[in-house]
């Protein structure tokens, strides 16, 4: 699969960690075969995550991530710090360079400690063995220990490429043992020939001239599966179900207009949503629908975050903002206390506990390990978490009939 055929949500995340100057922006440029990021001999010239998609053999569709040094100091330096924790929420694979030249400090062992901590498959580079050193590289690896146990270990030169390919090859790997088959978002009773109905709005909030990104995948993948995708809008939904010869094996409709294709399709035919196709995909499936649920418990003055993993311009009729918050007021007769996210910011847990439900959006811009360290923050804090789809076919009163149709195999 090519880089154009693999959106963001789906391409194998590597992020490289490190002190300040260990070399881990030479080291990617190394890596890549690309000058991707800045290299200068100045302490903290990496100020920011820097996020580079491209295809690179023998792995395919990669992101790499730059990060600031984890050992960066004064008040900008812990701001740092902390976006450097917020790459370790999505990446696949961590890569730990130290500087060949000084060996392991404490403030490796604590990076590496953060690692394991968030269960990554982790690298260590050693970066600068082509340096002359009083230690040999023996005696390096003796200086590791534990890390030894736990790691794969590659020793390299960003300066002479030496030990560069061995890296590649040992992520390569690395994914090739850890890595999950990624899920289709089509139920696997979708079988070839079969016919899926989608249902895609052309509305205020529609972008012009293209499809979002959860149309585009399930049409993709109804392509890839040999099912004949019917691509209509709402309000041509019944024109196209009366002109169909067979039943279709499976609807699937943008959430916000739930209540108007539930209407249409008879009972006997699976009806869904896109967001819960991605629920489903992403492994999160049970808790948002327990989430979901949490709705009828809500009562004047709670909290509720709607979240979302992209960032768009908000639209008079925007589904986050306008939309959701309506419905569920009609819904419950509640008065309740909005709040909103965008794009890469989450609450960390000390805020999220002032929240009585998180509503996230389907997470298609997110691979599934942020989507999960999301949906897992709030299950340790004792937040219900639901997404759009789910809770749209909550206040409808279909959401049975919504998650039968993904869970029917």
């Amino acid at each position: 699969m090519s880089l154009n055929d693999t959106p963001s949500g789906r391409r194998v995340m590597i992020g490289f960690f490190g002190r300040r100057n260990a070399g881990k922006s030479s080291i990617i440029n190394a890596f890549t075969n690309q000058k991707l990021s800045i290299v200068s001999n100045i302490k903290g010239t990496t100020t920011d995550p820097v996020y580079k998609s491209m295809e690179l053999l023998p792995m395919g569709p990669i992101t790499v991530v730059d990060t600031p040094g984890f050992d960066d100091e004064g008040e900008l330096g812990l701001l740092r710090i902390e976006k450097c924790k917020e790459v370790m929420r999505r990446v696949d694979v961590a890569i730990l360079v130290i500087d060949g030249t000084v060996g392991a400090s404490k403030e490796d062992g604590a990076l590496f400690n953060e690692l394991v901590m968030r269960k990554l498959p982790i690298i260590i580079a050693i970066n600068k063995i082509d340096v002359g050193t009083n230690k040999s590289q023996e005696q390096l690896l003796e200086e590791l220990g534990d890390f030894a146990e736990i790691a794969k270990i590659v020793l390299v030169s960003a300066l002479s490429n030496e030990g560069i390919y061995s890296l590649r090859e040992t992520v390569a790997h690395l994914l090739d043992v850890t890595d999950k088959e990624i899920i289709s978002l089509l139920p696997s009773f979708v079988k070839t020939g079969d016919v899926v109905v989608l249902v895609v709005p052309i509305d205020a909030s529609a972008p012009k001239g293209r499809l979002i990104l959860p149309q585009q995948q399930v049409i993709r993948e109804c392509l890839e599966k040999g099912a004949i995708a019917l691509v209509c809008k709402d309000s041509e939904l019944d024109q196209m179900l009366s002109k169909t010869s067979c039943a279709p094996k499976l609807v699937v409709t943008d959430s916000q207009v739930f209540d108007f294709v539930s209407k249409l399709v008879p009972q006997s035919v699976p009806l869904t949503s896109f967001s819960i196709l991605f629920a489903k995909a992403k492994g999160s499936l049970e808790w948002q629908l327990v989430g979901a649920k949490a709705l009828d418990l809500l009562e004047d003055g709670d909290k509720v975050l709607i979240a979302e993993g992209c960032t768009h311009h908000r639209q008079c009729a925007d589904i986050g903002t306008v939309k959701i918050p309506r419905w569920i007021e009609s819904y419950t007769g509640k008065k309740i206390d909005f709040d909103t996210s965008s794009g890469n910011d989450f609450p960390d847990s000390m805020a999220l506990t002032k929240y009585k439900l998180v509503i996230h959006c389907g997470g298609c811009t997110l691979n599934a390990r942020e989507m999960q360290y999301r949906v897992n923050e709030c299950i340790r804090n004792n937040v219900p978490i639901t997404n759009y789809g789910m809770l749209i076919a909550k206040v409808n009163g279909i959401l049975d009939r919504a998650i039968a149709s993904v869970e029917r195999e």
